[in-house]
């Protein structure tokens, strides 16, 4: 039995414009955290970036169905989501993934990470 059901979407930075990392960082803290707090199915989704390099969403959810109709939702309009707007191009890597399992230490989440956090 696995963990959860994941989703990785990944945007290339490579060509982005500049300042688009601050951009991302006010985005996703100022409206995609509160947006994604309550999609049914949805575990946990993380925000990774490196700097020029890419730009991800990590998604876990509950049940593959739920993974599965997010990603065919998400997929029909990459090219026009919030993250490919402000990057300036549809992302990179759209993938499923099975998550085997998760170890949460004392340290526990994070909520709302900020920029330049480790």
């Amino acid at each position: 039995m696995n963990a959860g059901y994941g989703l990785t979407v990944r945007w290339s930075l490579t060509e982005a414009p500049e300042g688009v990392a601050d951009e991302l960082r006010e985005y996703v803290v100022g409206t995609s955290m509160a947006k994604f707090m309550f999609l049914d199915g949805l575990a946990f989704k993380t925000w990774r970036m490196r700097e020029g390099e890419w730009f991800e969403g990590t998604y876990v959810f509950q049940a593959a169905k739920d993974r599965d109709d997010f990603c065919a939702d998400f997929t029909a309009g990459a090219a026009d989501s919030a993250g490919s707007k402000i990057v300036g191009s549809a992302p990179i890597e759209i993938q499923p993934f099975e998550v085997v399992a998760i170890a949460e230490g004392p340290a526990q989440f994070r909520r709302g990470p900020g920029p330049g956090s480790a």
